[in-house]
């Protein structure tokens, strides 16, 4: 038997050791499936025959300023979202904070079968549409028997 004695749940624990490591290392999550939340801009990613479909949910950042890239099989989306304009008075004192401000960088593994000399962005409605066209090899067809 151990001697170990944990007060509280040890997957807790675990949880809050794991983001305390995160912290110390910048954040910066191996794959997309590790981000912690919190992470911004949070994103969808979809695939059809044709591309890959990536929307970032990105309210509130001006669409000049961003800076999407794809480098080596990543995808880079960086900016700035500057703050809220509904700020609390001065006599206010803040006890919480949900939206984040300042400057954000995303980095996003595509699969091999994207095409990085096809790649389309557009913002609409606070959300960043990018669209990855995949390679001509790898888009599924049919073979006839004969």
């Amino acid at each position: 038997m151990s001697d170990i004695y944990f007060g509280t749940d040890l997957f807790s624990e675990l949880d809050r050791l794991q983001r305390q490591i995160s912290s110390l290392f910048g954040g910066y999550p191996s794959s997309l499936r590790s981000s912690r939340s919190g992470t911004f801009p949070p994103i969808n990613i979809g695939t059809t025959d044709d591309s890959v479909e990536i929307v970032a949910f990105a309210p509130g950042v001006d669409p000049q300023k961003l800076d999407i890239s794809v480098d080596k099989g990543l995808l880079t989306i960086a900016g700035e979202r500057t703050g809220t304009r509904a700020q609390l008075p001065e006599s206010a004192r803040q006890y919480a904070q949900e939206r984040f401000s300042g400057a954000f960088r995303r980095v996003i593994e595509l699969p091999q079968q994207a095409d990085p000399d096809k790649v389309k962005a557009r913002y609409a409605d606070g959300c960043l549409l990018i669209s990855v066209g995949k390679r001509e090899a790898s888009r599924p067809r049919a073979i006839t028997v004969q």
